[in-house]
């Protein structure tokens, strides 16, 4: 029998290894028990325990080196569930940021350099979001919403949003349904002219440093426009490396804070209040569940104290009449399988594989829709877990979409839809648009 050798490792890593109390590990498996991957045919029997113990023994070139950190979505079943709570999440984010950056699989590396450098994952020039932001807005204002554009660089707005650049560069539809709701509302809001992507690839890669810099512009944006509050991006990694980021930047300046707000605090201020009207007739004859993202609610939970469960399934109450839960939910509800970047990442077969339990969930639901809280969720339940697992048949809606499906929208006076009119006329032209131009 071959003798296990431990190998040292660089002090650095020693020190990092020192907070995570690798030391305390039982060995015990519960953390692969409940992990969805386990068992997926490319990871030749490799799992979390196995992984675990090979950091224990200072083989950290060989857990670097295989694909099982790209493979981790981050979803925290494994920490939710360890007696000893390893934070087996940072731990595989830190072997991430290990891997040399030619060497990250797939676009995720291209799109923080993309970011870092054109303040979007897609480097999407200025001229076209412009275009598409004026354009989009108009259509919307044509077909329902008269007097609506969309705000850039709005002073002293309540609220900020950023977008995705997903839906910037190809689901550009899906934008309205948020813009309805700030129309419905009467929102004083605003979206950024740059660096406006909500999502953090930085944290599906280990850069903790790209993670701070696209907080910290979020930080000045708000504070050089005086604005009161963000909604947090609504893609689990988006939000969740946005508040790793800005507790980083608290550390280092603690001026730097701003107020936010999540999308389902949102959305309840809007109802509970009045400011928006729902009628639940026009989701009639349809069953209803929700998805629980893992970093809207677990990891969110263990990681900022607070995860949000309640919040979307009383939301959704207000929109449906016939809502059943899927089984497990909650925080120990399975992740859909593509968290942690593995969405755009080329590993579709594994992430598919990941998934398997919770398509097994919606199944056994026996719902009609999906209703889902992240735009990483929605992809992987819209399009790629049909794509595998064919057996039943179902619709996947944003929780916003449900809400501005429902709108009951109070007309604006003739004197406030010429007031927007004007006010988005005279932005586009500051800002150099010809909405006469074709693009």
């Amino acid at each position: 029998m071959e003798k296990i050798r431990i190998r040292k490792v660089n002090e650095e890593l020693k020190d990092y290894f020192s907070n995570y109390n690798l030391n305390t590990c039982f060995t015990c498996g519960t953390c692969s028990g409940g992990c969805p991957a386990t068992g997926t045919p490319e990871l030749e029997g490799l799992d979390v325990r196995k992984i675990l113990r090979m950091l224990v023994l200072g083989m950290v070139e060989e857990v670097v080196s295989s694909d099982f950190p790209w493979l981790c979505t981050g979803c925290g079943r494994c920490v939710y569930a360890c007696p000893m709570g390893v934070d087996i999440v940072s731990l595989m984010k830190k072997m991430k940021g290990l891997r040399p950056r030619d060497q990250v699989p797939g676009v995720v590396h291209k799109g923080v350099e993309a970011v870092l450098a054109t303040g979007n994952n897609m480097s999407i020039p200025k001229a076209d979001y412009f275009y598409l932001m004026a354009d989009l807005g108009q259509e919307l204002e044509r077909e329902e919403c008269p007097g609506f554009y969309v705000p850039i660089d709005k002073k002293r707005a309540d609220i900020v949003f950023w977008p995705n650049s997903k839906e910037v560069f190809a689901d550009n539809d899906d934008m309205k349904w948020w813009w309805k709701i700030f129309y419905a509302a009467r929102e004083n809001w605003t979206s950024p002219s740059e660096n406006w992507e909500s999502v953090d690839w930085g944290l599906f890669t280990g850069n903790d440093e790209a993670t701070k810099i696209l907080a910290r512009r979020k930080i000045d944006f708000m504070k050089q426009n005086d604005i009161k509050r963000m909604i947090m991006p609504d893609c689990g990694g988006g939000s969740f490396g946005c508040r790793v980021g800005m507790k980083a930047c608290k550390e280092e300046d603690p001026s730097a804070q701003v107020n936010f707000i999540y999308l389902y605090e949102y959305l309840i201020e809007l109802i509970e209040s009045g400011r928006i009207r729902l009628d639940k007739s026009v989701h009639a004859g349809k069953v209803f569940t929700w998805h629980d993202s893992c970093k809207h609610g677990r990891e969110l939970e263990r990681v900022f104290g607070k995860g949000f469960y309640d919040e979307p399934r009383w939301i959704i109450e207000q929109c449906v009449d016939d809502f059943v839960e899927m089984y497990p939910n909650r925080a120990n509800s399975f992740c859909c399988g593509a968290g942690g970047g593995m969405w755009p990442m080329p590993f579709e077969d594994q992430s598919a594989y990941h998934g398997r339990k919770k398509f097994e969930s919606i199944k056994n639901s026996r719902a009609d829709v999906v209703v889902v809280g992240c735009s990483n969720c929605r992809d992987q339940l819209m399009r790629r877990i049909p794509k595998y697992h064919t057996d039943y048949k179902y619709e996947v809606k944003y929780i916003w979409q449900l809400v501005a499906e429902s709108l009951i929208i109070e007309p604006w006076s003739d004197e406030e839809i010429a007031t927007g009119d004007a006010k988005g006329k005279e932005q586009w032209e500051i800002l150099g648009v010809d909405l006469s131009e074709e693009w």
